[in-house]
């Protein structure tokens, strides 16, 4: 993924607005996210107007009320995608006041970047696969869900029943004793729960999950080919990843928000996740792939609830890059509270017609 040939793409910015997007969530929350639009012209031949958008998924709505009322700072300007990134580096993306978690930072910042790059591209007459000269693939998907307080696999079921050949990421938590691991796995198959995000590298948010040295053995020997994601590593827990074969199903997540994480991480990986929104910035989020491809530590998408534009652009980002993984990148429509017919099954296929950084061409 060479960054080289989309840094130099001009970029003229003429205005800039936001749009604040609402809606429950199938984790039982409100999720609020808004949608980052910069316009300007078209291009040189034309006195049409083209618009960029990108996604700020910040979680904690005060933070997307406060951008309503305030507004992003001046942005309006003349540059390329490398310069108009650099500049971003230097402006306070939160004027209207201190963070809950400064990882809210680069997300913001990765909505402003890809709304960037959508546009540039719009502006050069161009797509982001044809800029890469990589293809589009089929998109491996997995519905990410949650199966509730106390646990059961009503969910699941009913998932399935719609889509019979759907494969899952899971959230294991202590209350899943072995009665219901056994039930996940006589209900879906233990070989369709393709990830078990353990959620031990998370601090002081709503997710965090303990390290228990039981659930993780529990979990690791009924889903012997599933993804271990995010594991604590504590006195208790780290004998179980002395196993090589454990070891080669761990993957990470939250601590990677750039190529330094990944150097840092207590062994090379075999799997990581790839959140662009973690990264900030569209350089970042590319040396870290082309890293990890020079390496063969294997790829797959994740997602943070978007609402809008951003769903499409993870997806357009797994088709280019790493189509086959287990990509939690599924449709919008899997987050809604409700199972509803007619969902759409894995693999997506790429849309026909392309423009900018967008699954679709609108």
């Amino acid at each position: 993924m060479d960054y080289d040939r989309i840094a130099d793409l001009p970029l003229e910015i003429e205005s800039v607005s936001t749009e604040r997007r609402s809606r429950d969530t199938s984790s039982g929350f409100t999720r609020v996210t808004t949608v980052i639009s910069l316009s300007g012209p078209a291009d040189e031949s034309t006195d049409d107007r083209s618009t960029g958008i990108g996604e700020d998924v910040t979680y904690e709505a005060d933070h997307h009320d406060a951008l309503a009322s305030t507004g992003l700072p001046d942005l309006t300007g003349e540059y390329t995608i490398e310069s108009f990134s650099a500049h971003l580096a230097d402006v306070d993306l939160f004027p209207a006041g201190p963070l809950d978690r400064e990882e809210f930072r680069n997300y913001r910042r990765w909505g402003v970047e890809s709304a960037a790059l959508d546009l540039a591209l719009r502006q050069a007459g161009t797509d982001l696969a044809s800029r890469l000269e990589r293809s589009l693939e089929p998109v491996t998907f997995v519905a990410s869900t949650r199966l509730g307080d106390p646990p059961t696999v009503d969910r699941l079921e009913a998932l399935s029943e719609r889509v019979p050949t759907l494969e899952f990421k899971l959230d294991p938590t202590p209350s899943w004793d072995e009665e219901l691991i056994e039930s996940i796995a006589e209900t879906v198959g233990a070989d369709a729960v393709r990830i078990l995000d353990l959620k031990g590298q998370y601090e002081g948010t709503d997710v965090d999950v303990p390290a228990d040295p039981d659930l993780y053995e529990r979990v690791i020997k009924a889903f012997p080919d599933a993804v271990l994601e995010d594991p604590a590593l504590t006195p208790e827990t780290e004998p179980l990843f002395e196993d090589p074969d454990v070891r080669s199903r761990t993957s990470w997540d939250a601590p990677i928000h750039g190529l330094e994480d990944v150097e840092d991480l207590p062994w090379e990986p075999d799997w990581l996740n790839v959140k662009p929104s973690r990264f900030g910035s569209v350089e970042s989020l590319l040396e870290t792939i082309t890293y990890c491809d020079e390496r063969d530590i294997r790829l797959y998408g994740g997602g943070q609830f978007e609402l809008d534009v951003g769903r499409g652009q993870l997806q357009m980002l797994a088709s280019l890059c790493y189509p086959d993984g287990p990509n939690d990148v599924a449709p919008g429509v899997y987050n809604e509270p409700s199972v509803e017919d007619g969902l759409p099954a894995s693999p997506l296929e790429p849309p026909a017609d392309l423009a900018g950084f967008r699954w679709t061409a609108d």
